[in-house]
């Protein structure tokens, strides 16, 4: 009862905190377009929350193992609070360069808080799963993640009505006072022992891994930057100049793929069970998911380079993808936790995530240089080559989840 009730608590933080996440990014988003900044300039904006989610997995992982993963889930939930306050009191009168910078150094405290929060969070799964119980853990694991991506996508709705309802201000302000009654719930219910090693772990092991996780980390890091590749830049750019959409129509869209490709994430334990039957993924799993999506992807491409209804390819392709890609993303969710050492699981984890975060990065930065010489014809094959790596490397995976080892 009490590992039902600690992972209740663990989920609704990562659910409040992904609210506000998803929020925040629409608010920043729309406010600053409202002021008349441009693209560009509101790229950079979120240019530190990527490059810092990078750093604090590699180092969140050592400080979960150190600290305790209640520590580090305080830390995370306390600094988006930070983030959202340090936003309200931005002033209208400072200039360009100093408000960019501002936000910037905002954006990165969100940065270092949300994967911080993401680490502690799916870490504390492991803690609260029986060593011998496989399939719960995997619907654990699907259940949290998959809800965590439809929330985002209802924290993009979120944030433009409170945009509207009580201004750029009111909602940061709203959204930092909620935060905090979640962090007290969660400080005052978790056990404080909850993901700390048994033994003192050394700083300088956090790169020190098994093979298994090595190979999942690749794999993962091709697979979101397979992702990112289109969906950052050159998905909105293509709908707005080649369909013709409108801002509203493209921010509905993109936040209905998200709760979309989460609900698809939460179902992933139950679609999976007609190919695998009551059996958890296993490497196979991985290797087999990441060839179907690189076969998709290649017949979007193809789709697009030939004109054949692009509404019917995009919309229809690029459900299928998600679908696709949250199967995908679901077994890699369970995996991690499988191959991590129990008594070191946040290391592992924050090891695995920080691949998770370099992929995105990598996928954020091509996205606009391939949509500038090739279009999104060209993302998606470039997308297509990244899911075939994350294949090859998937192969490597052992037959059998080393459970035994943890």
């Amino acid at each position: 009862m009490n590992d039902l009730r600690n992972y209740s608590l663990v989920t609704g933080a990562y659910w409040g905190f992904t609210l506000t996440d998803g929020a925040l990014r629409m608010l920043v988003l729309l406010h600053f377009h409202q002021l008349g900044y441009t693209p560009i300039q509101i790229a950079l904006l979120f240019l530190l929350y990527e490059f810092f989610g990078v750093i604090t997995n590699l180092i969140g992982g050592w400080l979960g193992s150190h600290f305790g993963l209640k520590s580090t889930l305080f830390a995370g939930l306390s600094l988006q609070a930070a983030a959202l306050v340090m936003l309200a009191l931005l002033d209208q009168s400072w200039s360009t360069a100093f408000s960019v910078t501002y936000v910037m150094a905002s954006q990165a405290l969100s940065g270092i808080a949300k994967d911080l929060t993401k680490m502690s969070s799916k870490s504390a799964i492991k803690q609260l799963v029986p060593a011998d119980a496989e399939s719960t853990l995997f619907r654990w694991v699907a259940l949290l993640t998959g809800s965590k991506n439809a929330l985002k996508g209802a924290g993009f709705f979120l944030g433009g009505m409170l945009l509207t309802w009580i201004g750029f201000r009111g909602a940061l302000l709203l959204m930092a006072a909620g935060l905090v009654v979640i962090l007290i719930s969660a400080v005052i219910n978790l056990p404080q022992e909850m993901g700390r090693a048994k033994q003192k772990v050394k700083f300088a092991h956090i790169l020190a891994k098994d093979r298994n996780i090595n190979l999942l980390s690749a794999a993962r890091l091709f697979l979101f930057g397979s992702r990112d590749i289109w969906f950052v830049v050159a998905l909105p750019i293509f709908l707005a100049t080649s369909l013709h959409w409108s801002h509203n129509q493209i921010g509905g869209f993109l936040a209905l793929w998200v709760i979309g490709y989460g609900a698809m994430q939460a179902l992933a334990p139950t679609l999976l069970k007609n190919f695998l039957g009551n059996n958890p993924p296993r490497g196979g799993s991985a290797r087999n998911a990441a060839f179907l999506l690189a076969g998709l992807t290649a017949i979007i491409a193809i789709s697009v380079h030939l004109n054949l209804d692009p509404r019917l390819a995009i919309i229809g392709g690029l459900a299928l993808f998600g679908l696709l890609f949250a199967i995908n993303s679901s077994i890699h969710s369970y995996l991690i936790l499988a191959y991590a050492h129990k008594d070191q699981v946040a290391m592992d984890v924050g090891f695995y995530y920080m691949a998770n975060a370099s992929g995105r990065l990598i996928g954020t930065i091509l996205s606009g240089i391939i949509f500038q010489f090739a279009g999104l014809t060209g993302c998606l094959w470039v997308s297509m080559l990244f899911l075939l790596a994350a294949a090859t490397i998937s192969m490597q995976l052992p037959p059998k989840n080393p459970w035994a080892k943890s």
